[in-house]
């Protein structure tokens, strides 16, 4: 039964494993009374019924030195096994449309045979398993006819010995399959291309022009507003400081994002910038990218912590192992954080100033819904996010990302790119996608369908309401006016910068 692992059951005094994991004859729960599960018709009726009730057991780790057990965040993912298999070429064309390692390719290539070798041992064991029952049950009928047990109980100490060893044995064909599963990205929708498709035009120009002039940067720090260079010697490269009207600016359009949000049906929450790395890796963020670029920041020694990317990890933790009524969807969250990002620095032109930094402020959405909402959640997610970069006045395309720039657990994913003169160029600003039940099957998320009858896998979407110093880059660039040296501040931002029209030069703050 997918979504178990291994289940301990007592009967007569005698202590027995069964495994899970790599069940596919079976959905979540077995409610069946018939003999299909071959790990089910070898064992007694009582225990069969006992593991057919069963719930997902909760991982625990037991501390070596003591008794206590300390709970793991999460159960072990929930992988379509069943389905990879039967489709592993889909799957293989998948991952090479996105263009993922070689290497990767050929491990995902061996998931049938590491299937199949699994659940033969599998099979050896609960064949064991029916045999330790039989050998009870003959000491038993032995000791009551006063019969020699002696052969019976060597009998049954063999039987333990060789259900240990294929047991580790299955420990370890599981691991191995399960490392080669967390690698296989999420599908991709048909409407996908290998290519950008431009979707939508936001304030379109007749011609978009590169100024050099108008680098970020050189604007701010003329205005007072940021300091890279002191950042340097107390943080290092791309870190930065936010000074007078640019500190403004940021708390302006953060209060603007989350109204906005609010006004749309999304609950607020600030969520922690710290989680288990587990949780981010389930979440699809890795501490490497697939070039073994460093993504994330660890903390402690051990890696079991680290800061997160984008408020969309912690937001996401807030459905471990929750089950929601198919009525409470689509639930909707917008969560405000600092996020952290290891890989700034390595990017060319795109380490000058603000635009790629290792710390800012995110405004980020998170929805939860079922299984046919989804697609209208993405285009709505989408159209939130045209209508508050429209209303700043910035020009934008909308995106529909290809292939190669979907991370692994995107099914889709729209972006939009603001025009930045200063770096000659679009640059991203927001971004929203849909990543179906990826994240639902390893954070173990779902809804009790009304129709199915079932609990299914809820199924999540994110998006960028507000990246901060993409935006601000975005505003200094496009309005700042050479002849007056002034920036003129969008509309819809004056009420929270204190009514400002304009950010002009001010006095540094030493």
């Amino acid at each position: 039964m997918e979504g178990l692992d291994s289940t301990c059951f007592t009967e007569s005094s005698k202590s027995f494993t069964v495994s899970f994991s790599s069940c596919t004859n079976l959905p979540q729960r077995c409610h069946s009374t018939s003999t299909a599960c071959p790990m089910l018709t070898k064992i007694k009726p009582r225990a069969a019924a006992a593991i057919r009730s069963a719930a997902p057991i909760r991982l625990l780790a037991t501390q070596a030195n003591n008794n206590s057990q300390q709970l793991i965040a999460l159960n072990k993912p929930t992988y379509n096994t069943r389905q990879i298999v039967s489709e592993i070429e889909d799957v293989l064309a998948t991952a090479a449309k996105r263009e993922l390692p070689s290497h990767i390719i050929e491990k995902i290539k061996q998931i049938p045979e590491k299937h199949k070798a699994a659940n033969e041992i599998l099979t050896e064991v609960n064949d064991l398993l029916f045999q330790r029952n039989n050998i009870q049950k003959q000491i038993k009928a032995y000791m009551k006819e006063k019969r020699d047990i002696e052969p019976l109980k060597a009998e049954q100490i063999e039987n333990r010995n060789k259900e240990r060893e294929l047991t580790d044995k299955y420990k370890t064909a599981e691991a191995e399959l399960h490392e080669i599963l967390e690698s296989v990205p999420n599908s991709i929708d048909p409407s996908v291309s290998s290519t950008e498709q431009i979707v939508n035009w936001l304030n379109p120009r007749g011609q978009y022009i590169a100024d050099p002039k108008l680098e970020h940067q050189n604007i701010a720090q003329e205005l007072g507003i940021l300091d890279l260079k002191q950042a340097s010697v107390v943080s290092g490269n791309s870190w930065y400081y936010l000074l007078n009207d640019g500190a403004l600016l940021e708390q302006a359009l953060v209060q603007y994002a989350l109204k906005l949000a609010r006004q749309h049906g999304f609950k607020m929450a600030l969520p922690p910038s710290m989680v288990r790395s587990e949780v981010s890796n389930a979440c699809g963020f890795k501490p490497r990218d697939t070039n073994n670029e460093q993504q994330t920041y660890s903390v402690g020694e051990d890696g079991k912590l680290c800061l997160t990317g984008t408020a969309e990890i912690p937001l996401a933790g807030l459905g471990i192992n929750k089950t929601f009524q198919e009525s409470e969807l689509p639930h909707r969250v917008v969560g405000l954080s600092r996020s952290y990002r290891a890989e700034a620095g390595a990017r060319g032109k795109d380490t000058k100033g603000i635009y790629r930094v290792h710390e800012f402020t995110k405004v980020e959405l998170f929805v939860w819904s079922t299984q046919t909402q989804s697609v209208d959640e993405l285009e709505k997610l989408k159209e939130f996010q045209m209508d508050l970069i429209r209303s700043l006045g910035l020009s934008a395309k909308v995106i529909n990302m290809p292939y190669n720039d979907l991370g692994a657990p995107a099914y889709k994913k729209y972006d939009i790119e603001a025009w930045m003169p200063g770096r000659g160029t679009f640059g991203e600003v927001t971004s929203c996608s849909n990543c179906t039940d990826f994240q639902s099957r390893r954070l173990q998320t779902k809804y009790k369908s009304l129709k199915e009858k079932k609990s299914l896998f809820v199924h999540t979407l994110n998006g960028t309401a507000m990246a901060v110093p993409r935006v601000i880059v975005a505003i200094l660039e496009n309005f700042y006016d050479k002849a007056s040296k002034r920036v003129a501040i969008p509309k819809v931002l004056q009420a929270y910068m204190d009514d400002k029209q304009f950010i002009v030069a001010e006095k540094s703050i030493f």
